[in-house]
């Protein structure tokens, strides 16, 4: 059923019979109980931080667990909070944050599989747009600065990839930020392996 008709239906209902199916709807459906709470009490802040702990629960390891980088769930809880429509900066931010922890996730466990390189230029390139087309480029450059940092020892071609990407979308201004990113990867994984700089 379209939009057009779901509201055709509507109009033609009852406000009582609407507010039953309505109600009906809030005890039948997750997804429609935290969109309705959070239409009645909005609360973008909190909302963040749930969709903060669903990537943490599966790109972060803490040593309590073992994560399963499972893009699909973050995918979807990205999806759910893109349709609270938040503010563009609250968004960006959870983006942003989804990047920076898949990125980290590579840069510290290693060599990882293909299709994981490949999911995450996606994030990364649709992240970039998203800042690019609502002004949020500067602001987060030091962000994005990190993550392509996190991408310098990886297998793939992801860095080459990730600096491509960033250079097929921002200005030309921006280019200097490529190299500033290869230095300080290089520093910070022989940082964290001191024992490689010798090879």
């Amino acid at each position: 059923m379209s939009k057009s008709q779901v509201k055709k239906l509507l109009i033609g209902m009852s406000k009582e019979d609407v507010i039953n199916v309505v109600m009906e709807l809030y005890d039948a459906r997750k997804e429609a109980q935290e969109y309705l709470d959070y239409f009645a009490n909005p609360d973008e802040k909190g909302e963040l931080e749930k969709f903060k702990k669903v990537v943490l629960k599966e790109f972060y390891d803490d040593g309590k667990h073992n994560p399963q980088c499972r893009f699909s769930v973050c995918r979807k809880a990205l999806s759910n909070f893109k349709k609270l429509s938040p503010a563009a900066n609250t968004l960006a931010e959870a983006m942003v944050f989804y990047v920076e922890r898949v990125y980290e996730f590579s840069f510290c466990a290693g060599d990882l599989w293909e299709q994981y390189y490949d999911s995450a230029i996606s994030n990364f390139r649709s992240t970039l747009k998203f800042m690019i087309k609502n002004g949020l480029l500067e602001s987060m450059m030091p962000r994005i600065i990190q993550i392509m940092v996190w991408s310098w020892p990886c297998g793939y071609g992801f860095h080459d990839e990730t600096g491509e990407t960033f250079c097929e979308l921002v200005s030309p201004q921006y280019y200097n930020k490529l190299d500033e990113a290869d230095a300080l990867g290089k520093a910070q994984y022989y940082a964290m392996h001191p024992d490689l700089k010798h090879i």
